[in-house]
């Protein structure tokens, strides 16, 4: 049995959704960002970057946070979704890679600009509306002569997903990108990636609304953390 720690963001529900396409036993644990709970002592124990999501696999006692590291902890243990031949295994892990370190924060970035500030910052609007623009172009060229990102639907697939959801709220428009509009229509009917989607979305939400939520999710710094962990915003200063 595998413990999800989970909120149902696009991070998240990729893992939401490679736990249903493996058909892993799971049970979820949810994280309310909004609430603080990232922040509780047992929790960091697991995921030290305060962030869901994260696992415990208590048949091997390996607890992984990040979401990258654990879609291939899966992968490996359920034997799917992640090529043992080196070629296609490091075809699916390089644009697994890009996923976690362009299109995610992109659009994680302008989610933030589009829909959380109070006030409207046109220049970082623009900054991140152009950078997503450009990955989904990356995506629909790449998937010009092949099914998914990787040839095979894979880890890479499920990685990726989740921020194209939000992709009418972030001002782009998917029938721009023919070849993408068709890869996330195929992904989007799989019965699986509906389950994970699915997952906790009836749960209150309140980060877009609440001033409170808003301070804990995007008013972390430094203080923060030694405050989670020692109970004490000067630990820097002690050492």
């Amino acid at each position: 049995m595998i413990d999800l720690y989970y909120w149902p963001t696009p991070n998240g529900r990729k893992i939401s959704i490679m736990l249903e396409e493996c058909g892993l036993d799971y049970t979820t644990v949810p994280v309310d960002i909004g609430s603080g709970d990232q922040f509780n002592k047992e929790f960091l124990k697991i995921s030290p970057n305060n962030r869901m999501p994260a696992i415990v696999d208590h048949d091997t006692g390996i607890s992984v946070f990040e979401g990258g590291a654990i879609l291939m902890y899966l992968a490996e243990k359920a034997g799917q979704y992640l090529p043992a031949e080196p070629a296609a295994r490091y075809e699916t892990l390089q644009w697994l890679f890009w996923q976690a370190g362009g299109l995610g924060p992109m659009a994680g970035q302008l989610s933030h600009f589009v829909s959380y500030t109070k006030e409207r910052v046109p220049y970082a609007e623009d900054r991140f509306a152009n950078e997503y623009d450009r990955l989904l172009a990356v995506m629909d060229v790449r998937l010009r002569d092949r099914e998914f990102l990787a040839g095979d639907y894979s880890i890479a697939d499920m990685a990726s997903f989740p921020w194209l959801l939000p992709y009418r709220r972030l001002g782009n428009d998917l029938d721009r990108f023919p070849n993408l509009r068709r890869w996330f229509d195929a992904i989007k009917h799989r019965p699986a990636v509906r389950r994970g989607t699915d997952l906790g979305k009836d749960w209150q939400r309140n980060e877009r609304s609440s001033d409170k939520a808003r301070s804990i999710i995007f008013g972390q710094n430094a203080a923060t953390i030694y405050t989670a962990f020692d109970g004490d915003s000067q630990g820097a200063a002690d050492e």
